[in-house]
């Protein structure tokens, strides 16, 4: 038995920790930090630091056989550089590749450089040149999407239906409501079409793709609303047709292959690539260095087989070994949130009810932004609980999602009433 260290404590880490747990080989988990959910199924580790030396040294200390890096900041913060130092295989890419992530320019640039189809884009250091721009793409009637270069915990990006807003997004980059990641900017053109999100597998030598997910990111039903860090997802995504994912394989996935490999780049773990499906073919809207949140919550209950032995290989440069099988019901994941949720402030502290009665139902119930308190759950961040449910057609994937929600409880949640509905409408 093997012994796994995951780094992270949201409702991806959760998805990860689960499906590792199934994985006959696993042994011991641990998790820093971990959550309440998290805690059933592993060691919780609290630490005052993710610095990646305190990551490493832990890692060591608990004699890992594998090291997988959830979230996108302690990748940009060379998680996996420390703990590969010492030895350990690690499913994550180093600081250097992920930039990728971590600056919307750099990753821009690549996209460019190695030919990958994307949103026609400029990059701006001060405001006056960025809003003088903004001002010409609408005398254009042309709308833009406005994005901090660097990581601003989701709330970066601003789809700018009017020119007012993406001035306004503009300055509240350059005024330092970003920090630093607002320092730069990139204002790119507004693709008109579906979003899918398409993660692959690669150790830099092959990549696999894992099956379609769609995520849902504005707040409100009908994709109205603010943008979130996401509302549900569901799996497959009927827009990936199979001439669309022949047409991701060869202009997207293996371009970026190729591109790591013409760079140099040590990249182990996942890509993923939001995607613009358009009239004109598939737009690559983003590259993210780790799974989606929450496409990972839909995805992972549908892998088969041991996720832990993908991911070693991935992390020994031994992809081309594994095998990877997929259940064919689809899947479909609700997001259910803090009121006040994205703007703020959180309406937090309060305790929820219902968790047990939805699992014993039959829905797996993701820990997001859940904290314990005198023996109770309540919620503690934006994004609380992640409820999913599989069946063998979509209609009833969401009708068993939605269930587990109606059994959960607590002051103001939110969460969307259509979650997957436009799988069905394409049937």
């Amino acid at each position: 038995m093997f012994d796994v260290l995951v780094i992270g404590g949201g409702g991806r880490e959760h998805a990860l920790c689960y499906g590792l747990s199934k994985s006959p080989e696993v042994g011991q988990i641990w998790c820093v930090p971990g959550n309440p959910g998290i805690a059933r199924i592993a060691r919780c580790v609290k630490t005052a630091s993710m610095d990646p030396e305190v990551l490493a040294n832990f890692a060591v200390e608990k004699a890992v056989s594998l090291a997988v890096v959830g979230p996108e900041a302690p990748l940009c913060a060379g998680a996996a550089d420390a703990i590969r130092a010492r030895g350990i295989p690690v499913f994550g890419p180093v600081k250097a590749s992920a930039l990728l992530e971590g600056s919307k320019d750099f990753s821009k640039k690549f996209m460019v450089k190695h030919g990958i189809p994307t949103a026609r884009y400029q990059t701006f250091t001060a405001a006056a040149p960025a809003r003088e721009y903004v001002h010409g793409e609408y005398a254009a009637g042309r709308a833009v999407v406005v994005k901090a270069d660097g990581l601003a915990a989701g709330k970066g990006v601003v789809v700018a239906e009017t020119e007012e807003m993406a001035l306004r997004a503009v300055d509240d980059c350059f005024s330092g409501q970003f920090g630093e990641a607002g320092s730069r900017v990139v204002i790119e053109e507004l693709l008109i079409g579906e979003e899918a999100s398409i993660l692959a597998l690669t150790d830099g030598k092959t990549i696999i793709p894992l099956v379609s997910s769609q995520d849902h990111k504005r707040l409100l039903d009908g994709d109205r609303g603010p943008n979130t860090g996401g509302m549900g997802a569901y799996s497959p995504a009927p827009v990936v047709t199979d001439s669309v994912m022949r047409e991701v394989k060869e202009k997207v996935l293996n371009r970026f292959l190729a591109g790591i490999q013409a760079e140099n780049m040590d990249y182990r773990g996942i890509i993923y690539a939001g995607i613009m499906v358009t009239k004109d073919g598939c737009r690559v809207l983003e590259f993210n260095v780790r799974f989606g949140d929450p496409e990972t919550e839909a995805v992972i209950p549908r892998f088969r087989g041991s996720l832990y032995d993908v991911m070693l290989k991935t992390a020994q440069g031994r992809l081309a070994e594994a095998t990877l099988e997929w259940s064919k019901d689809p899947s479909v994941c609700i997001v259910m949130a803090s009121g006040g949720y994205p703007a703020g402030p959180l309406d937090k502290g309060h305790e929820i009810t219902g968790i047990e009665e939805a699992e014993k139902a039959g829905k797996l119930v993701f820990h997001a932004g859940t904290v314990e308190k005198d023996g109770k759950i309540v919620n503690s961040g934006g994004r609380v609980l992640v409820v999913t449910a599989m069946a063998p057609e979509m209609h009833e994937a969401i009708r068993q999602a939605y269930d587990g929600v109606s059994r959960i409880h607590w002051d103001g949640e939110q969460h969307r009433t259509d979650i997957a509905a436009r799988a069905v409408m394409k049937r």
